[in-house]
């Protein structure tokens, strides 16, 4: 594939629509749809090089026998959805700032100690070329609502018993998916 160009279809509040415009190895033109949360990309360098939009936190218990999940209402798929808790990193913020910042807003608890930062992988590389990080590490406190009134969170730990039923029968976001099939087998 060649790049061609980019051209903006649509501005949202958190996403821009783009079509990007590609050569095949066999010379026909494909136009392909994508989104993004940077609103001006004018470029083929600047849709690949933007910085890291989000983080991910991949929270154990102190005596790393449960993996903190949040069960939470996913609008675009109408239901709900077992997902690590993640979120945006705010203009100006450090991602372990926002990681230590999303955790208390979605859960209510406290990021006690940082294992690993697993380097930037895309989020949706089918359609989006958002890019996060994972934090992983140990949380602790008490549980409490999210702090949105958008956000419709219910967050909780789980045993690696646990994980196997929920995986047998509700949704997942596909990395908390690989993840804890892994982590349950283990």
């Amino acid at each position: 594939m060649q790049f061609q160009s980019i051209k903006k279809v649509a501005d949202g509040c958190f996403i821009t629509r783009y079509d990007l415009i590609y050569k095949t190895e066999s010379g026909n033109e494909k136009t392909y749809e994508i989104i993004s949360r940077d609103k001006e990309i004018d470029s083929f360098e600047k849709l690949k090089n933007h910085p890291v939009d989000a983080v991910v936190l991949i929270m154990h218990d102190a005596a790393g026998e449960k993996v903190l999940l949040n069960r939470e209402y996913r609008m675009a798929v109408g239901n709900y959805v077992y997902n690590f808790p993640a979120g945006l990193i705010d203009p100006g913020e450090e991602p372990l700032e926002s990681a230590k910042r999303e955790l208390w807003e979605e859960t209510g608890l406290t990021l006690t100690r940082v294992d690993d930062t697993i380097r930037e992988s895309y989020s949706a590389v089918g359609f989006a070329n958002e890019k996060n990080i994972c934090v992983v590490g140990v949380a602790e406190g008490e549980f409490a609502p999210s702090t949105s009134d958008v956000e419709e969170i219910e967050a909780g730990w789980y045993t690696k018993a646990e994980i196997r039923e929920l995986l047998k029968t509700e949704a997942f976001a596909a990395r908390t998916q690989a993840y804890c099939y892994v982590w349950s087998k283990s």
